[in-house]
């Protein structure tokens, strides 16, 4: 699978709302954070999720959500 090729902007815009207004965005939210940096949503939404692995990894939780004791 190919990598996203990202701007600047839209590096930065996904960064932001990631830490600012959620790691776990609804709908909505990814419809509008879409809509900002260019992106279709479903690339939006695979951006999220790549980028919240790498979150929970970094947080020494399992890369997918769920219990901890998985």
């Amino acid at each position: 699978m190919e990598r996203m090729k990202l701007t600047e902007y839209q590096r930065t815009t996904l960064e932001d709302n990631f830490n600012k207004v959620s790691k776990f965005p609804d709908e909505t939210t990814l419809m509008l954070v879409a809509a900002e940096c260019g992106l279709t949503v479903a690339e939006t939404q695979k951006w999220f999720r790549l980028r919240t692995a790498q979150w929970r990894q970094a947080e020494g939780l399992p890369a997918e959500q769920g219990s901890v004791l998985d």
